[in-house]
């Protein structure tokens, strides 16, 4: 019998009872060890190599848990499925007696293979890691950030929020819908950044007769409010009306929120988040990367900025933003952006599904301004955020890596810095 089978290690679980199912630990893992299905994300332990990069990113710490057991006994991954809490450390003497029970069931039993924990993936295998130079570090110069205020590890469960405002920010299509809404905390403290979210508990019940689980969602307005001086925030939320089979569909939180009445009230939990900030310092630039709903963070950061610029005592450096959908219909907040004046803001659309003319991507707006995005790669004072659908991720850091290289400038390096001073954000999903 492999003596491996019966010794024991530190297995890497995710808490179900503070998971908010973001998706965060599984975007972030490079070995593809975190998976999920409706009810729970869980860590696939004949994967998993702890080396820890989905640790950080977590917000609310749910991935952060481990167990005790014997190695053959390791939690599977339909097992975790069916959790709705972690199971009990066991004690020591419990441990030694699952290690004696599976060696007395294996002394006559033939040999048979037994999982590995640690399976490393080849190198080969992966051609292009994008996530290996996301920032888990903020920017040096970003405001404090408070997180997980209000939540299952807080004192208070979550808090209620007013509707204040409900308005449709795209022209209403077939197959989407996009909503700006308005919270109003009232006089309980609810402190927010640009970059952070919230999570929503939609009412009722699942089809298990559990409460539905909390939703996350970007926040999109500035650190001062929606409404200047007012304890608000505002959320992009885009519900889809049909499949890509074109059967209706009905997501449970997003047409909860987009059908919220002003006057109605919502539970709330977070905020979560506590790296993708923007920098608070003069002369820090901003390159902006987004798709859809991901740009309520661009939103956020972009509003105050503009309000920074109006009290005439910030003086800031470049906003560029890079804004991607299918077309001008389904792109929020299209007619506001348009008004922005140029000296402050330099806006680059990319449509994929105009009539007539080639699909262009966000990452190709990007290459056509190579020149550009060259200098303010080099310049430490430049930070970039990307936001939006997991598609876009890989296009986007392979352009950065492309202009770089093609620019005579060594990516291994730049890549590293972007990584080590929090210089690149990637929020996908």
């Amino acid at each position: 019998m492999d003596a491996s089978a019966t010794e024991s290690f530190n297995q890497h679980l995710i808490d179900p009872e503070i998971c908010i199912r973001c998706g965060t630990c599984e975007a972030t893992c490079p070995i593809d060890a975190v998976t999920h299905n409706d009810d729970n994300y869980v860590v696939d332990a004949g994967i998993c190599d702890t080396r820890g990069d989905c640790l950080a990113p977590c917000p609310t710490g749910a991935i952060d848990n481990w167990r005790q057991v014997a190695r053959s006994k390791a939690y599977s991954i339909e097992e975790q499925f069916t959790w709705e809490e972690l199971p009990e450390e066991l004690a020591e003497d419990q441990l030694a007696g699952a290690s004696n029970a599976v060696e007395a069931s294996t002394a006559t039993a033939p040999e048979v293979e037994l999982p590995a924990v640690v399976r490393q993936v080849p190198v080969e295998a992966v051609a292009f890691n994008s996530l290996q130079y996301n920032a888990t570090l903020p920017p040096w110069s970003a405001a404090h950030a408070y997180t997980n205020l209000y939540g299952p590890q807080a004192e208070k469960q979550s808090m209620s929020a007013k509707v204040v405002g409900n308005a449709r920010v795209t022209e209403v299509g077939r197959d989407y819908d996009t909503h700006h809404i308005m919270l109003d905390f009232g006089n309980m403290p609810f402190p927010v950044l640009e970059g952070q979210s919230i999570g929503i508990l939609p009412p009722g019940s699942d089809a298990r007769g559990r409460p539905h689980h909390a939703r996350q969602y970007s926040i999109a307005s500035p650190r001062n409010g929606e409404r200047p001086g007012y304890n608000n925030v505002s959320l992009a939320i885009k519900r889809v009306l049909e499949d890509h089979d074109g059967n209706p569909v009905r997501g449970v939180a997003s047409n909860y929120m987009c059908d919220l009445e002003v006057g109605d009230r919502v539970e709330v939990i977070g905020p979560f988040g506590n790296s993708f900030l923007m920098p608070n310092h003069p002369a820090s630039s901003i390159v902006m990367i987004c798709t859809g709903t991901g740009s309520a963070p661009m939103r956020a950061m972009t509003e105050w900025r503009r309000r920074l610029h109006a009290s005439g005592k910030f003086e800031g450096g470049k906003l560029l933003l890079f804004f991607g959908a299918r077309s001008p219909q389904e792109l929020p907040y299209f007619g506001p952006l348009q008004r922005l004046p140029k000296d402050f803001i330099d806006i680059n659309f990319a449509f994929s599904r105009i009539p007539d003319q080639p699909r262009r991507y966000v990452q190709d707006a990007m290459r056509e301004r190579a020149g550009d995005l060259a200098q303010l790669l080099q310049d430490p004072n430049t930070y970039f955020y990307a936001c939006g659908l997991k598609a876009m991720e890989e296009g986007v850091v392979l352009a950065l890596h492309d202009i770089a290289e093609q620019a005579g400038l060594s990516w291994d390096s730049i890549g590293a810095d972007l990584k080590q001073q929090g210089r690149l954000h990637l929020e996908t999903y």
